[in-house]
């Protein structure tokens, strides 16, 4: 069954093929490190990191940490939701 969360997951991904991305979703079983994007993205030579959640789902201290350091390296770090898709697409045209 397909949660509202993975709903959003799959938007961004249709979103990131179309616009011709490099993209991966990082395995988070416990190996890797904690608090990375849901999906880490490259788009015209410029890092992306996007944080997926479902309504009025919250960012935990460890991903908005990792989001931050995305952004003092100069890439995009995105919270995207059902509402605000229109975010990536803005971030798509920025570069």
């Amino acid at each position: 069954m397909s949660t509202p969360e993975s709903k959003v997951k799959a938007a961004v991904k249709k979103m990131l093929e179309v616009s011709g991305a490099y993209f991966f979703m990082p395995y988070q079983a416990g190996m890797g490190r904690g608090g990375v994007p849901d999906i880490v993205a490259c788009h015209k030579g410029h890092m992306m990191g996007v944080e997926c959640k479902a309504g009025k789902g919250k960012t935990t201290a460890l991903q908005d940490r990792e989001l931050e350091k995305i952004r003092a390296a100069g890439g995009t770090a995105l919270v995207i939701r059902e509402d605000n898709m229109h975010e990536l697409q803005e971030a798509f045209d920025a570069h």
